[in-house]
């Protein structure tokens, strides 16, 4: 009896280390596919990107259950408005980025190059030159102070903003942010606390294209957030020669940087183009924009060979590609007239 008992004792303690054994073992498993997934796939919830395999993808923000596991869906970067009318699928001579590209001669008007000049894009921050111009023309005092508000807030696409809200700047400090930074609080403080507020500044903005014979261009808010803020290569060289012609607006987008006092923060602002601190480019004025719909977008008016001339590059591929295409447009200028690349203009 006694043998039987000791004997029993013993099934029993093997049968629980057994299943003690189990646990621990698909405990493991789990860790360790745990594991392994996360080396595979990293969300930046900042960035709105994946690492995926060691590649940066964005995503979407949502989440999937499969099979018992919440996984994260992984989704291409939305494809631009030019993407999806075919307009990259065509060569150049150049062999630019950008699918849309005009080179104008600004004092003859002489047409160097054009590359589907006609279509009609969105223009992202493009959008804040002409904003820049309707503020200028008005001649409102630069020294008045404009408070930044919860209107000014992007509620379009949720974009950060350095200047919180309750921020007291002046209108001549928000014009340079808005120009040279593409600040869009900025731009849009400006158009809220014009005389008659948003819509009438709006309207100015569209009657100011039509004046300048602006057919392709429609406005409807002054940041460039919106895709509906739309225009054509050949109405922005229009914009890009008003525009040069005055003084505050070349000074404001060429000037490398900015620092200024807002409460009890200094806060340091940059050019968006690189270019501009290149001593090998003579830039008079220039703007730069993105969003999705619009892909990488760039206008300038620069001094390339002795030759005034205004570039519009719409629709790149990506942010230094656009700087990319600008630079072998000066080579291909340059090379045409037989002056050196670098050389003295």
């Amino acid at each position: 009896m006694t043998t039987y008992l000791i004997r029993s004792s013993a099934a029993k303690l093997r049968t629980l280390i057994g299943f003690l054994s189990l646990l621990v073992a698909i405990s493991l498993s789990l860790t360790s596919v745990a594991q392994a997934g996360n080396k595979r796939t990293h969300v930046d919830k900042s960035k709105k990107v994946a690492v995926v395999q060691g590649k940066r993808i964005a995503v979407s923000g949502k989440t999937l259950k499969r099979r018992g596991t919440i996984q994260k869906v992984v989704v291409a970067s939305k494809p631009s408005y030019g993407q999806l009318a075919g307009l990259h699928t065509g060569s150049d001579d150049l062999n630019l980025k950008s699918s849309v590209a005009l080179i104008v001669d600004q004092e003859t008007s002489e047409v160097l190059f054009s590359k589907n000049d006609k279509a009609i894009l969105p223009i992202a921050s493009l959008t804040k030159l002409m904003t820049g111009l309707v503020v200028s023309e008005a001649n409102l005092p630069l020294d008045e102070m404009i408070t930044v508000s919860q209107e000014d807030v992007d509620t379009e696409r949720g974009s950060s903003s350095r200047l919180h809200v309750g921020s007291v700047l002046s209108r001549g400090e928000l014009l340079h942010l808005a120009l040279m930074s593409s600040e869009n609080r900025a731009a849009h403080a400006l158009a809220r606390t014009y005389p008659g507020g948003m819509t009438v500044f709006t309207s100015l903005m569209n009657a100011k294209a039509k004046v300048l014979g602006m057919k392709d261009t429609r406005y409807v808010e002054p940041t460039g957030l919106s895709s509906s803020n739309q225009s054509s290569a050949r109405d922005l060289v229009k914009l890009v020669n008003v525009a040069h012609g005055h003084p505050l607006l070349r000074e404001l987008t060429t000037s490398h940087s900015y620092q200024l006092e807002v409460g009890k923060r200094t806060l340091q602002y940059n050019n968006t183009n690189r270019l501009v601190k290149n001593p090998s480019w003579d830039i008079g004025l220039q703007k730069t924009g993105y969003i999705s719909e619009a892909g990488q977008c760039l206008v300038m008016q620069a001094k390339v060979a002795g030759r005034k001339l205004i570039m519009v590059f719409l629709d790149s591929a990506g942010k230094l590609s656009r700087i990319g295409d600008a630079e072998r447009v000066r080579q291909w200028v340059e090379s045409a007239t037989g002056v050196a690349e670098g050389a003295p203009n």
